[in-house]
């Protein structure tokens, strides 16, 4: 016997009325996402691209960053290894964590207090035997990322105004933050023209066709619409 799984009256509310095998412009998605966004919490808004990629592939990767433009909304804890002056660059950039041995250390005894980290490139040496931590977190500093370089305040002050990443994942999966649901349909276009703007701009080269072969708008405690990208951002 089949059990059927009973939805809540929540999700009911939220489900109403929405048509889930159509694709929707992005301006009429969004409007969606956004009232229908009824959880207790200001839920996160994302979007989530299947591109024509094969990540196993090292010349079919993605891998960048990209500025929100109306920033993500959320707050973000950056732990940046380096010593001398850019030790006190990053202090005084406003980096919530500063070392350098002592704070790879700190690291290897379980502590994971931050949502990013930024090095410097004669640190990487020593964050070596962080890889097995932090890789798996995708915490590891990357000079494609832009999170191992000298300008340590200019890296903190671009996460703080809310860079985000765009990396690949299997089957060629890009997931990325737009912002919250709380904020005004035209800042989520805002983002999301940036971040499918950054997205198309690292279209390997040996890839024909169009990269993105599916688009679906999500949040964090709501459904998944597909996106037709064809339809253009009023």
């Amino acid at each position: 016997m089949i059990k059927i799984e009973k939805k809540s009256k929540r999700i009911r509310i939220r489900d109403a009325n929405v048509d889930f095998a159509k694709q929707y412009g992005i301006d009429e998605a969004l409007g969606l996402i956004k009232d229908r966004a009824n959880a207790k919490f200001d839920e996160t808004v994302e979007v989530i691209f299947a591109c024509n990629i094969d990540p196993r592939k090292g010349d079919q990767n993605i891998r960048g960053m990209v500025e929100l433009p109306r920033g993500t909304g959320r707050s973000v804890r950056i732990a940046v290894f380096a010593q001398g002056d850019q030790a006190q660059q990053a202090r005084d950039a406003g980096a919530d964590i500063v070392g350098d041995l002592d704070l790879i250390e700190e690291v290897q005894k379980g502590r994971m207090d931050f949502d990013l980290c930024i090095a410097t490139p004669s640190m990487m040496i020593h964050l070596s035997k962080l890889g097995k931590i932090l890789g798996p977190k995708q915490l590891m500093p990357n000079p494609k990322l832009g999170t191992v370089t000298m300008n340590v305040a200019g890296a903190i002050q671009s996460a703080k105004k809310g860079q985000v990443s765009l990396r690949a994942e299997k089957q060629g999966i890009v997931h990325a933050i737009l912002g919250k649901s709380s904020f005004a349909s035209e800042a989520l276009a805002e983002n999301f023209k940036a971040v499918q703007t950054a997205l198309l701009d690292m279209k390997p080269d040996g890839i024909k066709g169009n990269l993105i072969k599916k688009a679906f708008l999500s949040s964090t405690m709501g459904f998944s619409l597909a996106l037709d990208l064809n339809k253009g951002l009023s």
